[in-house]
């Protein structure tokens, strides 16, 4: 497999992971209840925590990780901003839809077969975490 290739997809990935960071802050910013800002925020630290460790295994493979969103990922969040939801229980809903069709789902499509073992494994756990953050969210709406 091509060296260069897998640091290519795992930076593409890491990219998604700076999109998902900046649209929870976005969320966060309009959560009123605090319990809830305080899970979104410890769902968010868990996808900076993802973003270093996809960063460490780019500089390990010797490539250079991105440090944002791309310009693709920028003008997205930018657009978003103008229809984000109101109320606590659209903004949850607003997260399981990013974090399942987005997070999950175009990731899996980005790093599907592009990867090193020790690579596929991490972005395995990665998603294994993000299945667990759409769960935890769909019981946040109970």
């Amino acid at each position: 497999m091509n060296q260069e290739h897998v640091i290519d997809t795992l930076n593409e990935f890491l990219q998604g992971q700076y999109m998902g960071i900046h649209a929870y802050e976005h969320l966060i910013e309009r959560l009123e209840d605090d319990q809830v800002k305080k899970q979104f925020q410890m769902i968010q630290q868990n996808h900076k925590e993802h973003a270093m460790q996809v960063a460490e295994r780019i500089q390990n493979l010797g490539g250079t990780p991105v440090d944002n969103e791309g310009v693709i990922g920028s003008i997205q969040g930018f657009m978003s901003q103008f229809t984000l939801p109101e109320s606590t229980e659209d903004i949850i809903d607003s997260a399981i839809k990013g974090e399942s069709d987005y997070g999950i789902g175009m990731s899996e499509k980005i790093v599907r077969g592009d990867l090193d073992p020790e690579s596929y494994q991490l972005i395995e756990q990665i998603f294994d975490e993000d299945r667990k953050h759409v769960e935890f969210l769909r019981d946040l709406q109970h």
